[in-house]
C-alpha cells in the first residue's frame, strides 16, 4: 500500500515541481503548465501509479479548471477524424469476429503458416508489407490486419483475461502494431505523414520520388522486418512452441465449416468495399472515417452487428476517451510553440559537433521526444524541419538527414502506445497491460533506431549520398 501511495505520488510531483518553476524565456506561461501536466501524465504511466485512462481524465479536467486551455480546444479530439477512425475500424473488427469470417480467415492462416507462432507472425508482418503502398493511411490498414490478429488468437484459444493464454495474442497483436511502423518506413505511400516530410525535405533541396524512397528504405526497413517477429517473440514469449499438427486441423475444421454464410458474405462484402475504398481514397476524393461510418452502419442495418454488441464493448469507450484526451493536449503543446521551442532549443546545443556525432543525435533525440506526441504527423510538421535544418548546417550530407528523419517519423510511432492512432486498435485489445506496451515499444524502438543507423546510414550513403 505505501508503495502503490509513493508511486502515486510521483506525477503529482512532477506536475507540481515543473508547473512552479520559472517559465524559460519563450514560452508562455500557458505553454509551460500544459506541459507540466502533460509529463506527468505520461510519468504516471510509466510508473504504474494509474491507468492512462484516470490520468488523461485527471489532466484534461485540471487543465481546463485551471484555465490553461480552453473547453474547445482540451476537448478538440472528440471529433478528430482519425480517432474516430480508430474506433470505428475497432467496432468493424468485432462483426468480423461474430460473423464467423474471422474464424474461417484464421483457420485459413492457421492451414498454411500455423506450424509455430513465428509463422503466424511473419504471415501477419509481411501481409501488412506487402499492402502497404496501396494505403495511405496506415490507421485503416491497422483496421484490415486487427480483425485478423483478433481471429487468430481467439481461434487459438488465448484470450485477453487468461494471464498464460493471451500470451500469443499479445504476440501477435504487438507484431501487427510494431509491423505498421515498419511497412510505414518502406513505403513513401503507406501513411499520410511521409508525403508531407517529404515537402519539408524539399526546402533543403532534396527530391525525393516514390523510386528513390524505397530504394533508401528497402534495405534496412526489410531488414527490421525479418527480425521483428523473432525480436518479440524474445521480449514477450508467445508462451506456445511449435504446433506441426495445428495446419491439418485446421484445414479440418474449415472443410466443417462449409460454405460462407450469410453473416459471412455480409461481412465479407462490406469489408472489402471499405478496403478498396481506403485504397482508392486520395484518388476518389473519398474521407476514410466516414467509410468506415458507412460500413459500420451497413452491418448495423444486416443485423449483423447489434446495438447490444457496440454496448458490450467497454474497452473501446475507454480507449477512445483517453486518445481523443491526448490526442489533443498533445496538439495544443504544438499549438503553443513549446514543441518547436524545444527542438530549436535541443538542436542549438548541439552545434560544433563533427557531422557523424550530429546526426546520430539529432536522430536519437527526434525518435525519443515521440513520448510527448500523440500524433505522428503534428511531430512532423512541428520539427522535421528544425532538425533537419541543424543537420544541414551542421555539415551532415543533406540526403542523409532526410531520409533518417523521414523514417524515424515512422518507425518511433510504436514507443508508446498513443505514439499513433494506428496503435490504439491494437493497444486496446487488451492482450497487453499497459506496462508491457510501454517496455516492448522502448526495446523495439531502440531495435529499429539500431537497425536504421547501423544499416540505414551507409546504404542511405551508398544510394542517395
Amino acid at each position: 500500500m505505501i508503495a502503490t501511495r509513493l508511486r502515486q505520488a510521483i506525477p503529482f510531483t512532477i506536475a507540481i515541481g515543473i508547473w512552479f518553476a520559472p517559465v524559460p524565456a519563450g514560452l508562455t506561461a500557458q505553454a509551460w503548465h500544459l506541459f507540466a501536466v502533460f509529463v506527468a501524465a505520461i510519468s504516471s504511466v510509466l510508473v504504474g501509479a494509474f491507468p492512462l485512462l484516470t490520468a488523461a481524465m485527471i489532466a484534461v479536467g485540471t487543465l481546463v479548471l485551471s484555465g490553461t486551455i480552453a473547453p474547445a480546444h482540451a476537448f478538440s479530439g472528440f471529433a478528430n477524424a482519425s480517432v474516430l477512425l480508430v474506433v470505428i475500424a475497432f467496432l468493424v473488427a468485432q462483426a468480423v469476429v461474430k460473423s464467423g469470417l474471422g474464424k474461417r480467415i484464421s483457420l485459413f492462416m492457421v492451414s498454411h503458416f500455423g506450424g509455430s507462432p513465428l509463422g503466424l507472425a511473419y504471415s501477419i508482418v509481411l501481409t501488412d508489407a506487402a499492402i502497404a503502398p496501396a494505403f495511405p493511411s496506415n490507421t485503416a490498414r491497422g483496421g484490415v490486419l486487427f480483425p485478423i490478429v483478433l481471429s487468430v488468437s481467439q481461434g487459438a484459444g488465448s484470450k485477453p483475461g487468461d494471464p498464460e493464454g493471451r500470451r500469443l495474442g499479445g504476440y501477435l497483436m504487438f507484431c501487427a502494431m510494431a509491423s505498421l511502423a515498419l511497412s510505414s518506413a518502406l513505403w513513401l505511400t503507406a501513411t499520410s505523414g511521409n508525403p508531407i516530410g517529404v515537402q519539408i525535405a524539399v526546402k533543403s533541396g532534396v527530391e525525393i520520388g516514390f523510386g528513390s524512397w524505397i530504394l533508401a528504405s528497402s534495405v534496412p526497413a526489410l531488414i527490421a522486418i525479418g527480425m521483428l517477429p523473432l525480436l518479440v517473440a524474445r521480449l514477450f514469449p508467445p508462451g506456445v512452441g511449435a504446433t506441426p499438427e495445428a495446419p491439418a486441423a485446421a484445414r479440418a475444421e474449415l472443410a466443417v465449416m462449409g460454405p460462407l454464410s450469410r453473416d459471412e458474405w455480409i461481412t465479407a462484402v462490406t469489408f472489402a468495399v471499405m478496403v478498396a475504398g481506403w485504397v482508392l481514397a486520395d484518388l476518389l476524393k473519398l474521407n476514410v472515417t466516414s467509410i468506415a461510418f458507412t460500413g459500420l452502419g451497413v452491418l448495423l442495418m444486416a443485423n449483423v452487428l447489434t446495438l447490444d454488441d457496440i454496448a458490450k464493448q467497454g474497452d473501446t469507450l475507454a480507449t477512445f476517451l483517453w486518445l481523443a484526451v491526448l490526442f489533443a493536449l498533445s496538439g495544443q503543446l504544438n499549438e503553443l510553440g513549446f514543441m518547436s521551442y524545444a527542438g530549436e532549443r535541443l538542436a542549438s546545443h548541439l552545434r560544433g559537433l563533427s557531422w557523424p556525432v550530429l546526426y546520430v543525435t539529432l536522430v536519437v533525440l527526434y525518435v525519443f521526444i515521440h513520448y510527448l506526441f500523440v500524433s505522428q504527423t503534428s511531430q512532423i510538421l512541428a520539427l522535421l524541419g528544425v532538425f533537419l535544418d541543424v543537420g544541414v548546417r551542421g555539415g551532415v550530407p543533406v540526403p542523409l538527414m532526410a531520409f533518417g528523419l523521414l523514417f524515424a517519423s515512422s518507425y518511433f510511432s510504436v514507443i508508446t502506445p498513443q505514439g499513433g492512432s494506428q496503435n490504439i486498435i491494437f493497444a486496446a485489445s487488451g492482450y497487453l497491460t499497459q506496462g508491457e506496451l510501454y517496455r516492448l515499444g522502448l526495446f523495439v524502438t531502440l531495435a529499429f533506431l539500431a537497425v536504421f543507423l547501423l544499416v540505414g546510414t551507409p546504404w542511405v550513403l551508398f544510394v542517395a549520398g
